[in-house]
């Protein structure tokens, strides 16, 4: 199991919204994509809050190859769709993961 970690940093004046469009759009679209089996969604606690509020969605893939596809196939289009619609009020990065048991 592979999971694609998204952590975003949300800026006060944009959070209602975008936490509604994370959502309702985002995060549907990306799971629309047949890449995913699951996801978790959280909200950081104990950070501090004072230039924004910090998210992590979780996805998790069965494998590595469902995870490549997402990155060669779909994921420079929601980085731009991110971007135009929030510009520089949204700070993410990624990371991946291997579940290890």
């Amino acid at each position: 199991m592979i999971v694609y970690n998204l952590t975003m940093k949300v800026d006060h004046s944009i959070h209602d919204e975008w936490l509604l469009w994370q959502k309702e759009e985002y995060i549907p679209c990306v799971m629309a994509t047949g890449q995913f089996t699951d996801y978790r969604f959280f909200r950081l606690l104990d950070q501090d809050e004072s230039d924004g509020i910090t998210y992590v969605v979780q996805y998790m893939a069965p494998d590595i190859d469902h995870y490549q596809k997402y990155i060669d196939d779909y994921s420079s289009i929601f980085l731009r769709k991110a971007i135009a619609k929030w510009g520089n009020r949204l700070m993410a990065f990624p990371t991946v993961m291997k579940v290890v048991q």
